[in-house]
């Protein structure tokens, strides 16, 4: 990779490549994007792998791009991980590739796995809402010991989940697989492999709070929300214990990396520890630093 640490003003570490740069997206693809459009009152973009490098570029940032594997569960063919290695190659100054891998899918997960690992992937992300999947579920194992033996990190949804929001029976998303007392087991059973908690984990924020301040290698990412509507307790932990594992991400394109920084501004999180949030700790957690 090529990103220059002191070029770049921020790493956000969860954006979405939500259609593919050719072709059409999957038509559920659309019907998922519609109705979270609809529920966050937001007609946000549907950025390509190459729409993503280009917009952070021009913002002099950095940031770390995924697809979702959901197909099992909910029969929508996401971006291809081989597309979102292949742009974020031709695009290392600003991109940083996450694939995901259901861990349902067994032993071929862990093929498919290891050869995404071989291409270049730098993490991997979990949905265990979408994925309806608890992530101490023994099944995932083998595929953490994968990615634990690779020394990369694995990055979990956690709390109340946008996608489903509003529909009759939730879309048929259950909130209950991303309590992130579940995500403990996996930092008490694979120490070896960086952990992030994604989004303020509502309604389980002390939750997450609590597995952060013990599991060392557990960090946790804001993104998905606007900083001003952070809960005290979440702004009170990252300007002490938790100031070197919590995290800049916007979780775009449904929140920009814009707004959030501007919304940043609002807070009481404190000045003197925001290069520490907007850079400085996913660089070391990212092994750029």
């Amino acid at each position: 990779m090529s990103i220059d640490l002191a070029a770049v003003r921020a790493i956000d570490v969860h954006t979405h490549a939500e259609v593919p740069r050719q072709g059409d997206p999957d038509p559920l693809t659309v019907q998922r994007l519609d109705a979270a459009a609809k529920h966050f009152r937001s007609d946000f973009p549907r950025p390509s792998v190459e729409d993503v490098a280009a917009y952070y570029r021009e913002r002099g940032m950095a940031a770390v791009v995924f697809c979702v594997d959901t197909e099992l569960n909910t029969g929508e063919v996401p971006v291809s991980n081989d597309e979102i290695l292949e742009v974020a190659a031709a695009n290392d100054d600003v991109l940083i590739p996450f694939v995901s891998v259901d861990p349902h899918r067994g032993k071929r997960a862990l093929t498919e796995a290891r050869r995404l690992i071989d291409k270049g992937a730098r993490g991997f992300k979990f949905h265990p809402n979408l994925q309806a999947f608890f992530p101490n579920d023994r099944m995932a194992y083998e595929l953490y010991a994968v990615i634990e033996e690779a020394g990369l990190p694995a990055l979990f949804h956690t709390g109340h989940s946008g996608m489903g929001s509003g529909l009759p029976g939730g879309g048929g998303f259950r909130l209950k697989y991303s309590n992130p007392m579940h995500v403990d087991d996996v930092a008490v059973d694979f120490p070896g492999m960086p952990i992030v908690l994604a989004h303020p984990s509502f309604p389980w924020q002390e939750e997450a709070l609590s597995v952060a301040m013990h599991k060392a290698q557990v960090y946790i990412d804001l993104s998905g929300w606007s900083p001003k509507l952070f809960p005290p307790v979440l702004v009170q932990y990252a300007n002490n214990v938790l100031q070197d594992k919590v995290l800049f991400g916007s979780d775009y394109p449904v929140i920009t990396p814009d707004r959030w920084l501007r919304d940043l501004e609002g807070t009481a999180i404190k000045p003197e520890l925001r290069p520490k949030l907007l850079k400085e700790n996913a660089a070391r957690l990212l092994g750029l630093a």
